[in-house]
């Protein structure tokens, strides 16, 4: 399979550090959250990094299969919560919540483009059986 784009990022300090793109486009300091014990300063983390990319992606995915099917998504929004669990013997472990508004659609039809998106989704077949996914369809109203 062809290679379409690839993309390097690079961490210094773990948790409590620093990432960047290798172009330079994309730099950020991380904190730790109060949760999990640390200072809950003024960067982000790994779990928010992850939600957002896997969100964006879910969504061009949703997009893609309502335009092959004919169907207008245009307000659409997607929202994924990442949850970090674990920390015992066994390490950490992951848990994605994707959530979808889509005003317009009526909700058979809504919850299968969104079965359908993450079918397409790189970020939902990357994870597909290795960390458990919940996909709804949450009202706009």
């Amino acid at each position: 399979m062809k290679t379409l784009y690839r993309t390097t990022a690079t961490a210094w300090g773990g948790r409590l550090g620093h990432v960047e793109s290798a172009d330079g486009r994309f730099t950020a300091d991380l904190s730790m959250p109060a949760d999990m014990g640390g200072d809950d300063g003024p960067g982000t983390n790994p779990e928010q990094l992850f939600a957002a990319g896997y969100a964006a992606c879910f969504h061009n995915a949703l997009r893609t299969v309502a335009r092959r099917r004919r169907v207008d998504v245009t307000d659409s929004a997607v929202s994924v919560t990442i949850g970090l669990s674990g920390g015992g013997e066994d390490g950490f472990h992951l848990a994605a919540t994707i959530e979808a508004e889509i005003p317009g659609v009526e909700d058979t039809l809504g919850q299968e483009l969104l079965e359908a998106a993450h079918e397409r989704c790189p970020y939902s077949r990357a994870t597909r059986g290795n960390i458990p996914a919940e996909i709804r369809l949450v009202s706009s109203e």
